[in-house]
């Protein structure tokens, strides 16, 4: 036979040399991947803390239309909710607010609202965020992709 026998050794070494190159050239990350693994990161950190949320003149939490939803605003501290105050042209009046832990807030009060209600996050703030009321935030009952909610 007329072939090229190859020893343990040069195979070996290919195969060393092919790994050493594997190990660096840069991963390749979908965006789509890494932007819903850093959303799932800042879920867990609202629903893992105490939020402010403003009360309506009625005592209830207070909400905002937009986009055709209301959005229950929750603010991570007295700053953020001055932040928000202030944009709104509002900073001269009392905002009484109740303190809730995140998790309670999208697991109880959303449901207990009845009407599809996503969560806004620190509003008018550089680090704003909404919460849709989708499957995986808000219980499958008061999703609007939930079984129910369809």
């Amino acid at each position: 036979m007329g072939g090229v026998v190859v020893g343990f050794d040069e195979e070996w070494g290919r195969l060393r040399a092919a790994a050493g190159q594997a190990a660096h050239r840069p991963e390749v990350v979908d965006p789509a991947v890494e932007a819903h693994e850093a959303m799932l990161e800042r879920l867990a950190e609202f629903r893992s803390r105490v939020v402010l949320v403003p009360l309506d003149v009625r005592d209830g939490l207070w909400t905002a239309e937009l986009g055709g939803l209301d959005w229950i605003c929750a603010f991570s501290d007295e700053e953020a909710l001055a932040r928000f105050a202030e944009a709104r042209g509002e900073a001269d009046r009392e905002w009484t607010y109740r303190r809730v832990v995140g998790a309670r807030l999208l697991d109880e009060l959303v449901p207990a609202v009845g009407f599809p209600c996503g969560v806004a996050w620190n509003a008018a703030g550089p680090d704003g965020l909404a919460f849709p009321p989708v499957r995986g935030i808000v219980p499958d009952a008061s999703a609007l992709d939930g079984e129910t909610a369809a």
